[in-house]
């Protein structure tokens, strides 16, 4: 563009996000003919992208990672299974442990995360920042400029699962 303030950038899925300069950037479908009203129609308003969204992006990337047992603190696991159990209060589970602070073009996590015994922490550390930035970055266009994960706790192998699955009769 002609213009040095306004930036475009392109990211997949076709997700409008603020970029700096006070433009805005889509993905183009096409060729960019102003429609009416003038301009590129990809920089007619804003799309928002709220914490909740990216917490479930995260908290289901980091689920994928192999060693991670479960998310989120001893006490928020407990919570989390009585409220799976009453209808209509699951859908909570799959951010438990994850929290997210979104802007305008970046964002930061913190999760909490359970590992089995025997794999090395690091390498699950690892995995899991690298598969959740990838997931939240691709899915949403955002910037992850940081992942931060605390191991709470050791999944032993003889250990009884703090969420037990339910009873079929």
């Amino acid at each position: 563009m002609a213009d040095t303030e306004r930036q475009s950038a392109t990211r997949p899925g076709g997700l409008a996000k603020e970029v700096p300069g006070g433009g805005r950037s889509a993905a183009a479908s096409g060729a960019s003919t102003p429609q009416r009203g003038g301009g590129d129609p990809a920089t007619r308003g804003r799309t928002t992208i709220a914490d909740g969204v990216v917490e479930k992006i995260a908290g289901l990337a980091a689920r994928e990672v192999l060693g991670v047992h479960a998310m989120g603190g001893g006490l928020s696991r407990t919570f989390g299974a009585v409220r799976d159990r009453v209808p209509g209060g699951g859908a909570k589970a799959v951010t438990r442990g994850v929290k997210a602070e979104v802007g305008e073009v970046q964002t930061a996590l913190d999760l909490d995360i359970v590992v089995e015994y025997g794999v090395s922490i690091a390498d699950v550390a690892r995995a899991v920042r690298e598969n959740v930035i990838s997931a939240v970055e691709r899915m949403t266009g955002l910037q992850v400029v940081e992942v931060n994960i605390a191991v709470g706790d050791v999944k032993l192998p003889d250990e009884e699962e703090d969420e037990p699955e339910p009873r079929l009769q």
